[in-house]
């Protein structure tokens, strides 16, 4: 979970080592995207200059999901029901939108062809993805980011302290999601508040967790969200200096850019009406992009 509730942070706990390649032969290997430096060394991927540089625009519009799944026990508002979301998409294809990965998003954004598009993104990387939101993702023709947690493959949301255990999505899942054409950003490597971490774990979750991803993948994510929604011009000078194209916030007022990008909660009771009262309002309520993005 990313923001909304206000969880305590799980312990950074002994150095991660990247996983072991599992039993599974894992997705050929794609070659080196641009931006990627020579040597190995992840670089950051480019977001183009945008077509309308000069004037400043409405910060695109993307929605944060977490959890797809059924169940009564959600304390912290952070599951949405398979049969919710696939209303809640089919009314996005009824306004003529159609959801994307946010990298694919910003692209769109910077040459002036993101009419008709909203970001979609899910944190955390929970295993039921991989159940109940691909499959329907699929099935309406749209992709997404999904935020994941290099350093708890396998594991579960342990940050949330009043909710119940939901496993979180292993290497093989990770791939597997990453071959369905998603997007696959970090989440950080075990969930920390940046805010509140000193200069060591900061590093862990910024750039050792984009470093476990690239391995994994074969690919630096461009993207990271920051758990809790939690930032400050700390943890957004970190996050670039890790070398991520843009990082996705919640509602990141004054340092709302390219590394804290405004996000909209999606929850189960998240009917079309309120979706489009969140649309009407997201101008009014999310600062203007600078001209960089």
């Amino acid at each position: 979970m990313s923001a909304d509730p206000a969880a305590a942070a799980a312990p950074a706990g002994p150095p991660v080592t990247a996983p072991p390649n599992p039993a599974t032969p894992a997705p050929a290997r794609p070659g080196r995207p641009h931006g990627d430096r020579p040597g190995g060394a992840p670089g950051r991927p480019r977001v183009p200059a945008p077509a309308h540089r000069g004037r400043r625009a409405v910060a695109p519009w993307v929605l944060m999901y977490h959890s797809v799944d059924d169940g009564a026990e959600d304390p912290y508002d952070i599951t949405v029901p398979p049969a919710r979301l696939e209303r809640q998409l089919a009314w996005l294809g009824r306004r003529g939108l159609t959801g994307v990965g946010v990298g694919e998003l910003l692209r769109a954004h910077a040459a002036g062809r993101s009419r008709g598009l909203v970001g979609l993104t899910f944190d955390d990387g929970y295993a039921d993805f991989t159940e109940h939101a691909l499959p329907l993702l699929r099935r309406h023709a749209c992709t997404a980011t999904v935020f994941v947690l290099p350093g708890r493959l396998g594991g579960d949301n342990a940050w949330d302290a009043d909710g119940p255990r939901k496993p979180l999505l292993d290497a093989d899942g990770i791939r597997a999601v990453a071959a369905a054409g998603m997007e696959i950003g970090s989440h950080g490597l075990l969930h920390e508040r940046l805010t509140t971490v000193g200069d060591a774990v900061l590093h862990e979750e910024t750039h050792r967790s984009r470093a476990l991803l690239h391995d994994l993948t074969g690919t630096p994510p461009a993207g990271f969200c920051y758990p809790y929604g939690a930032v400050d011009s700390r943890a957004v000078r970190a996050v670039r200096a890790a070398g991520y194209a843009y990082a996705c916030a919640v509602d990141p007022g004054p340092l709302t850019g390219p590394h804290a990008l405004p996000r909209i909660h999606v929850g189960a009771r998240d009917t079309a009406l309120r979706l489009r009262a969140k649309q009407l309002l997201h101008p009014l309520r999310r600062p203007a992009l600078p001209e960089d993005v």
